[in-house]
């Protein structure tokens, strides 16, 4: 009886054992700081030419750190932001844009151009906020600085969305 029951916990203790190692080594993730079992999800975002491996959470945007040195701010400063909202009563549809400035080192900037095509709108849009000055250069805020944590945005319609991104910006 006695060498069955040792037979018999040696046995539970190696499955216990064995079924620990299979739940360690396998799935996806990374162990934390070399603590057993404790994981992190990771999520592949594809930035351009760089692939991240970041853990399970939606995180802001990684701004590009190609900054040359002293320089207060870069293109990358300026977020834009568009989707669909309720499109016009002719069924038009219509989009919202918000650009928003987050500069870190709390810079001011001005003379934003952004590549935007052939952009036109159904909506009248204020040429103060945004206006196209030539194919693919379109101004925002007149030039005029968009304070550090400032954010424009305007509505506009057209059968599709247009991709917008920052071509240029002035340092303020």
């Amino acid at each position: 009886m006695n060498r069955r029951f040792l037979f018999l916990l040696s046995s539970l203790s190696f499955a216990v054992l064995f079924l620990f190692l299979v739940a360690l080594f396998s799935g996806q993730g990374k162990n934390i700081n070399g603590s057993f079992g404790l994981k992190l999800l990771r999520l592949r975002i594809n930035q351009g030419n760089h692939t991240l491996l970041t853990p399970h959470r939606k995180l802001l945007p990684l701004a590009e750190t190609n900054r040359i040195w002293g320089e207060k701010c870069s293109k990358a400063d300026i977020v834009i932001n568009q989707g669909p909202t309720a499109p016009l009563p002719s069924g038009i549809p219509t989009y919202t844009v918000e650009i928003l400035n987050v500069c870190v080192s709390g810079c001011d900037i001005s003379g934003i151009h952004l590549t935007c095509g052939w952009f036109s709108s159904a909506r009248l849009i204020n040429p103060k906020i945004f206006k196209r000055l030539r194919y693919n250069d379109c101004l925002v805020n007149d030039g005029k600085p968009l304070i550090n944590g400032g954010t424009l945005s305007f509505q506009y319609a057209n059968t599709f969305l247009y991709p917008l991104s920052v071509s240029r910006v002035v340092c303020s």
